[in-house]
């Protein structure tokens, strides 16, 4: 009994990892807690990180990790991020985060506009 309920189990865990493999999960460096909140200046010290689904549907909002763009950038990839939105970056953190598959785009406005401007560029 002890061996299906683990079979099952590990079954549902590799279904649901399929089922979620490939989906676009979109950061926001940004200066508040809501879909409203500006886009950051930089990624690497913005107060807050927004995430967005595929679909553009507003996830979470964090307190980032750091004031450094590596330990931002390793947070991100942790999260599964597949895009980056601020202002600006610095050249060293575009390449570290493009090691890390992780896609940077600068924009300006608010976090929600930019989601909905990265979608459409897909």
């Amino acid at each position: 009994m002890k061996r299906i309920c683990l079979l099952t189990m590990a079954l549902l865990f590799v279904t649901s990892s399929v089922a979620f493999a490939g989906q676009e999960k979109i950061a926001v460096a940004a200066d508040g807690e809501t879909p409203g909140a500006s886009v950051s200046s930089r990624a690497g010290s913005a107060p807050f990180i927004l995430f967005f689904d595929a679909d553009g549907k507003f996830m979470e909002a964090v307190v980032s990790p750091g004031k450094d763009g590596l330990t931002v950038a390793n947070f991100l990839a942790e999260k599964g991020a597949t895009v980056i939105v601020a202002e600006g970056f610095g050249p060293r953190i575009v390449e570290v985060m493009k090691g890390k598959g992780i896609k940077a785009v600068a924009f300006t406005g608010s976090a929600q506009v930019a989601v909905i401007e990265v979608l459409r560029g897909k």
